[in-house]
């Protein structure tokens, strides 16, 4: 196996639900992401070797192989090759682990993985709408092996299971928002940020020539536990997850360029951190959002580590019981985790998220010197994705 090295990461302002990215085609967001990479680093984008993209709702203007379509409409050359993959929340996330895999067995020098989802747009469900009578994802025969839950009964049963309460998951949700805004008051994010001209729409729904300029995350909110607290459950009653503890409807995108430490050396240029390790992992579909646990696990044993070893935890804050339940299985250090906010703050958009989170990682411990992170994140059907990261 080769070394791999992380030269950059970007990532666009995560948009609100109708917000200021509401705008763009999913192409366009995430070929804003791939131009990044090669105007920053000067890297000539003929070499990378593939490309490897995230996104969940593959349909409408997500469809058609989107990272190919993203890396063609941005102007790049049309020799490289690219794939997009699903691995639900994960898509990203697994691209990535899929780039460095190819780099790492030799297959390819170069590789950039990314992700993008266009909420606002492509709202998600969209790929399964009953409308469009293609069929249901789940056939019968699944029901005989498992129970079928959805995100949200997955989210609460994790609540019940590890004993987390809805005074929990507010603070959580509290957390989140203000660790993210401390981000944004000290502009921790200036070093990964890709600020986004996106089209203005006439009446008639088309662009009309005229741009706005997207230069934060928007989900951002100031609000108090009195405030969390006065919010409906969205599961029953007695649930514990509100809109103010789980993560937003967005949309964005982010990318990431990596390579042979070889060959980034002959390219003069300066890698920001090596990736040590990936995995994927299958866990219980039903209770379905454990996979950090497992996910986490799995990185610390198979490279003799343990948790005092890592410095910084990007785990995707689908729901708050996701990060909670993985603090109390695991013993977790909660103040190594997302330090700059996560999902419930900045957005989720799906497909886009992990490499976002990546970015956030290799940002974070550029910033403050940590050495090893690791970022995970829970995915639908029961998965977890992982990667184990150094700082360089």
């Amino acid at each position: 196996m080769r070394d791999v090295v992380i030269v950059d990461a970007v990532r666009t302002p995560v948009g609100r639900r109708n917000g200021g990215l509401s705008t763009m085609h999913s192409a366009d967001l995430l070929g804003e992401s791939f131009t990044a990479l090669f105007e920053r680093t000067g890297v000539d984008p003929a070499v990378v070797g593939q490309v490897v993209g995230g996104c969940v709702s593959q349909i409408g203007q997500q469809a058609f192989n989107v990272a190919r379509t993203a890396w063609l409409s941005a102007g790049l050359p049309l020799e490289v090759a690219a794939s997009t993959v699903d691995a639900q929340c994960g898509s990203s996330q697994q691209a990535a682990d899929i780039a460095y895999a190819l780099v790492a067995s030799g297959v390819v020098d170069v590789a950039v993985a990314g992700g993008v989802e266009v909420m606002s747009k492509v709202p998600i469900g969209s790929n399964v709408a009953r409308p469009l009578d293609l069929g249901v994802p789940v056939p019968k025969t699944y029901f005989a092996q498992y129970e079928y839950t959805s995100q949200f009964e997955g989210a609460e049963r994790i609540a019940k299971k590890w004993g987390i309460t809805r005074a929990d998951t507010d603070a959580f949700g509290l957390r989140s928002q203000e660790l993210a805004a401390q981000a944004w008051a000290e502009d921790r994010f200036a070093t990964q940020l890709v600020e986004v001209d996106a089209p203005n729409l006439g009446e008639d729904g088309k662009p009309d020539g005229t741009t706005h300029h997207v230069a934060r995350d928007e989900g951002l909110r100031d609000t108090t536990l009195e405030t969390l607290a006065g919010l409906k459950s969205v599961v029953g009653e007695d649930g514990v997850h509100t809109a103010g503890s789980s993560s937003q409807i967005s949309d964005g995108s982010s990318a990431v360029l990596m390579m042979t430490a070889e060959r980034a050396a002959e390219l003069g240029l300066t890698p920001i951190a090596r990736i040590v390790d990936t995995c994927l992992v299958g866990v219980d579909p039903v209770l379905m959002l454990t996979g950090p646990i497992d996910a986490t696990r799995t990185l610390l044993e198979r490279n003799d580590l343990t948790l005092d070893d890592i410095d910084l935890f990007e785990i995707n804050e689908a729901f708050a019981s996701v990060v909670l339940a993985w603090q109390r299985e695991l013993n977790g250090d909660i103040d190594k985790v997302n330090p700059n906010g996560g999902a419930i703050a900045l957005g989720h958009p799906l497909g886009g998220t992990g490499t976002v989170l990546l970015t956030k990682a290799v940002h974070e411990l550029q910033r403050t010197g940590g050495n090893r992170a690791i970022i995970t994140m829970c995915c639908g059907g029961g998965l977890g994705t992982g990667t184990l990261i150094e700082r360089i």
